[in-house]
């Protein structure tokens, strides 16, 4: 009788398996079935822009291939949280991911440096920064730990604050609010200083901790807000624009590093542009996304974000964070966003 191997080991037999299989002029042969066979988990709601870019970049990857390099995409979370996904695409049972740096930052903790409260002004900006030198570092300090990122970070948007109990207007408003905040001790670190109580949950779970008020509140970009239905258990939005979520494109550092040259700039240039068209289609969408809540019920209102970021450097965020990421890639980031402390 033949053992049963156990579901990822027989993936990384695979993954193996192909890599010797390939050659550099895999690309040049359409006679064969796919050599390499990939599972794409992008850990957001299916709706968001992201899965229809990272399937058009798939469908590219396929068709310039000659049907050798094969990408399923499994968009929200059909193979679990943000969190489970991270673990099983760094030890390769998931083949390739997206998630954010906030998710990231359990393992390594500068990933998230990004997610710092009140430190980008507009978009141009966060691309100058996350396309520069700042991006750079990070995409080396990830190697480091068996992952692969792509050169482009796809964008989910700046955060707003909703509530179920008040408006949020001053920082003075947040002070003992329950609010869920993403699994992320920088972003958990910011609500603790504005005075909040914060609580970690994974956004699978969020619907259901808002309606059972575990959390009275929440933070996420508009888009997230719309389409997971938030506005149902929601009567509240400060525009607070306080931090900017972007999410990296992982893949297996030791698959990605047994791929043939012409295959990795085959995936990494379909995917960077079409993370880059997903940048703009995902602030396009938020007008309608406001428009829409608008008419469900959601009440918005703008707040003075320098008062929350005045707050913030007081209780000694900032300081705080300097301190844990350290000099070389704090003087990366003030280089793009001016200084801090």
């Amino acid at each position: 009788m033949i053992a049963k191997l156990p579901r990822r080991t027989m993936l990384r037999h695979a993954a193996a398996g192909a890599a010797i299989l390939a050659s550099p002029a895999i690309l040049t042969s359409g006679a064969r079935a796919a050599p390499f066979r990939f599972k794409l988990a992008t850990t957001i709601l299916p709706a968001q822009p992201l899965n229809a870019y990272v399937k058009q970049a798939a469908a590219a990857v396929r068709a310039e291939s000659h049907g050798q390099v094969s990408i399923k995409v499994f968009p929200g979370y059909e193979l679990g949280s943000s969190t489970s996904v991270m673990s099983e695409v760094r030890d390769g049972s998931i083949e390739m991911a997206t998630f954010s740096g906030a998710i990231l930052a359990n393992v390594l903790e500068v990933s998230s440096i990004y997610n710092l409260a009140f430190i980008f002004k507009d978009y141009d900006q966060i691309w100058t920064t996350m396309d520069g030198k700042l991006g750079d570092y990070l995409r080396a300090q990830i190697e480091g730990i068996g992952l692969h990122a792509l050169d482009k970070i796809w964008n989910l948007g700046f955060r707003q604050i909703t509530t179920s109990t008040k408006p949020i207007k001053t920082p003075e408003d947040l002070k003992g609010v329950k609010i869920r905040v993403a699994v992320a001790p920088l972003i958990l670190s910011a609500f603790k200083a504005l005075g909040a109580a914060p609580a970690a949950i994974n956004f699978n779970e969020l619907f259901t901790a808002l309606q059972t008020k575990v959390v009275d509140g929440q933070e996420n970009d508009l888009f997230q807000i719309w389409k997971g239905d938030l506005y149902e258990v929601q009567k509240y939005c400060a525009m607070t624009n306080h931090i900017w979520d972007g999410y990296y494109f992982f893949i297996n550092g030791r698959i990605w590093n047994g791929l043939p040259g012409d295959v990795k700039t085959l995936i990494a240039t379909k995917f960077n542009d079409a993370a880059v068209q997903q940048r703009q289609a995902v602030i396009d969408s938020f007008g309608p996304a406001q428009t829409e809540l608008a008419k469900k019920g959601l009440i918005f209102n703008d707040v003075d974000r320098e008062s929350f970021k005045l707050v913030l450097k007081n209780a000694g965020f900032y300081a705080h964070w300097q301190k844990t990421f350290g000099p070389k890639v704090w003087s990366l980031l003030e280089e793009s966003v001016g200084s801090l402390t």
